[in-house]
């Protein structure tokens, strides 16, 4: 039998009701329905970290698909999610049934895409004192209302001393998260490379950049007070001194699809692009 992790977004009631509906249909078809808050999901077993997954299954936004990859981090199983209001750029397009999304599980019929994943580890002092992960980004931003004194290398050479709000250091699935906001290119999933920009820097050169995958980004930390943010969920406070270390993580998200569209095909219905008139291939 096939383990199922079961996420819901936890103040939609409409996502903890279709949650409870796919838990009961998935075990009255041969699945083993689990689920990290069984305080919503009430009769669901509880997931315990040793459990084995074949799929996680969310009901809820891009944000609860994050946190979802947060849970699964340690296992290979795909992460499916299907929205349930505005479109999103990590779940369905179009809102499959639930014997859909089951029927698809059975026979392995998943459209999975490895996303790139981005690793963090802050230096104090000459001793590693954090680390982590994340999907979308790693946010290196002020605690106060004063400027952030930055200031960065990349593969051990100088690049830029910013006082800043914030400096962002993106994946390609990010990019149409934070970094767009801040004014940074949308990258296709698919590339491999990370995104570095500065947040309202006070400074010449203060431009995007899309950087190798195998580069580290060095940022030291020059003002007293400072934060990490991990996909906007892990963070930790910075001091002045310490060095935050940034690289790609060998470890990717499986991201799974039942709909074959691509990702033009999400940019276009996240943002309504204008498209009337498109004639097709070879018009």
């Amino acid at each position: 039998m096939k383990n199922l992790l079961i996420v819901v977004h936890p103040d939609r009631s409409d996502a903890i009701s279709i949650g409870l509906d796919f838990a009961q249909l998935a075990s009255e078809n041969g699945f083993v329905p689990l689920t990290n808050r069984s305080d919503l999901l009430v009769g669901v077993k509880e997931f315990n970290s040793s459990d084995a997954l074949d799929c996680v299954v969310v009901f809820g936004g891009d944000g609860t698909i994050l946190r979802a990859a947060e849970i699964a981090r340690n296992t290979e199983a795909p992460i499916i999610g299907i929205n349930l209001g505005k479109v999103g750029f990590l779940a369905e397009i179009s809102k499959p049934s639930l014997r859909e999304i089951l029927e698809a599980i059975k026979v392995n019929k998943l459209i999975v895409e490895p996303r790139l994943t981005i690793a963090y580890k802050i230096i104090r002092d000459d001793k590693e004192v954090e680390s982590g992960w994340a999907l979308n980004e790693v946010v290196v931003e002020r605690s106060n209302t004063s400027l952030l004194e930055l200031f960065v290398q990349i593969d051990n050479r100088p690049l830029s001393r910013w006082a800043c709000d914030a400096v962002i250091c993106s994946t390609p699935t990010g990019s149409t998260a934070y970094a767009f906001s801040a004014g940074g290119p949308v990258v296709w999933p698919e590339v491999d490379a990370m995104i570095l920009l500065p947040l309202a820097a006070h400074a010449l050169f203060s431009d995007p950049m899309v950087v190798s995958p195998n580069s580290v980004v060095v940022v030291d930390i020059e003002s007293e007070k400072a934060e990490i943010s991990a996909d906007g969920i892990r963070k930790f406070k910075l001091a002045e001194g310490d060095r935050v270390v940034v690289t790609k993580d060998p470890w990717k998200v499986k991201l799974a699809h039942i709909d074959d569209s691509v990702f033009t095909d999400r940019l276009v219905a996240k943002f309504k692009l204008p498209i009337e008139g498109w004639r097709g291939e070879g018009s």
